[in-house]
């Protein structure tokens, strides 16, 4: 039955995260680092609101661009956190998820012939949102060395007169890092200079340590060059409720919602009423996450540097991704070595892009107990791997 799918659907790799956790379904006490989603329960509060709305009988759709009530209150939050103005009617689209709004992004903007550049490494979904929306992509290397952040030099490297989109994603999935004011300037400028328009994923914007994050869109002349995307997933524990939005100018939210409308039609309503009170209610909670993230993010830092391995620290997310080619095994045999011998999942550094060689991306979205023990064994391997090295 191959020969019945498109050839751009047929060619598409799976997703380099789900590989590994396809294994781990059918293995005995694994510990996973895998999956980017917080080990922490919904607050009470947000859950109780989604009940609250069940027992109203709240089942029914919502408008296509999702609760009114949800919106304002975006409106509002994203002005009072992030100096960002959106007129809640018009610019702003309740999705299905943070990962929907970035496909629709990609299916309203591109087409056959149009160039994406993405940041790599970065996301698993970027590319193969791309692919799919018609256009193809440009990679925009970011080093360690440079603390993962993207340089003007490198984009400009990249760059084509087909380039249509640029994806920046900071705090960064994987690597956890982040770009200040004085980082994203020049990116502003050749923005400009060029003619792109910008997705920005701001997913992980509640989640930065030590730094309070710019958003590239409160930067000068850039609000209407930019798909300002985000939800509620990793901030408030909330990946279950499969609630996202952007924000931008109304010509492009108006693209977006017809898309939407056909394929999606709205976002379920319980968890836009949920949504609501996560951003009236449930901030102390979030915070305490963060708390929670920091602590583990230095203890895993720390894990990894005593192992003998090369690891950048993290600003944002909840993620670490160590350098691990002083074993001498290329990500994906490290990920696969590390799972069968010592059950520890990882994923490798190449699912989010050629960049990724020689790291492993670990959530530590987890208890502090879960990553005691996955340190410990991973350590183990390591220990072998350069003693044989």
């Amino acid at each position: 039955m191959n020969n019945y799918l498109a050839s751009h659907v047929a060619s598409l790799p799976p997703s380099g995260i789900r590989k590994f956790f396809d294994l781990v379904a059918t293995m005995k006490d694994v510990i996973s680092l895998g999956v980017g989603e917080p080990d922490f329960v919904t607050p009470w509060t947000v859950r109780e609101s989604g009940i609250f709305s069940l027992e109203e009988g709240q089942t029914m759709y919502t408008s296509n661009a999702g609760l009114f009530e949800l919106r304002e209150e975006l409106s509002h939050h994203l002005s009072k956190t992030l100096d960002l103005s959106y007129d809640p009617y018009h610019e702003i689209l309740i999705t299905s998820g943070a990962s929907e709004a970035v496909d629709l992004v990609m299916r309203a903007i591109l087409g056959p012939g149009d160039v994406v550049l993405v940041p790599d490494p970065s996301y698993v979904s970027y590319a193969p949102c791309a692919i799919l929306a018609g256009a193809s992509v440009n990679y925009v290397p970011t080093y360690a060395k440079e603390n993962f952040r993207m340089r003007v030099e490198d984009l400009a490297r990249v760059y084509t007169p087909k380039a249509k989109l640029l994806v920046l994603s900071y705090p960064n999935n994987p690597t956890g890092a982040i770009m200040n004011r004085e980082d994203l300037l020049p990116i502003a400028d050749f923005v400009t200079k060029h003619d792109l328009l910008v997705l920005a994923d701001d997913i992980y914007s509640d989640l930065t340590y030590d730094k309070t994050h710019v958003s590239f869109a409160s930067l000068p002349g850039m609000r209407d060059r930019t798909l300002f995307v985000s939800g509620f997933s990793k901030s408030y524990a909330m990946t279950g409720w499969r609630i996202g939005y952007v924000a931008g100018h109304a010509d492009l939210i108006l693209g977006m919602t017809k898309i939407h409308q056909y394929t999606m039609l709205c976002a379920p309503i319980m968890g836009q009423f949920a949504a609501i009170e996560a951003l009236r209610s449930a901030n102390e909670a979030k915070n305490d996450m963060v708390t929670a993230y920091d602590r583990r993010r230095r203890f895993m830092v720390h894990g990894f540097r005593q192992m003998g391995l090369d690891c950048f620290e993290p600003l944002g997310a909840f993620y670490v991704f160590p350098d691990i080619s002083k074993t001498n095994l290329s990500s994906e045999e490290f990920a696969e070595q590390l799972l069968k011998e010592e059950k520890v999942a990882v994923v490798p550094g190449t699912a989010f892009g050629p960049s990724g060689e020689g790291h492993i991306r670990c959530s530590y979205a987890y208890s502090m107990e879960q990553l005691q023990e996955a340190l410990k064994r991973i350590a183990c391997f390591v220990e072998r791997r350069l003693a044989n090295s």
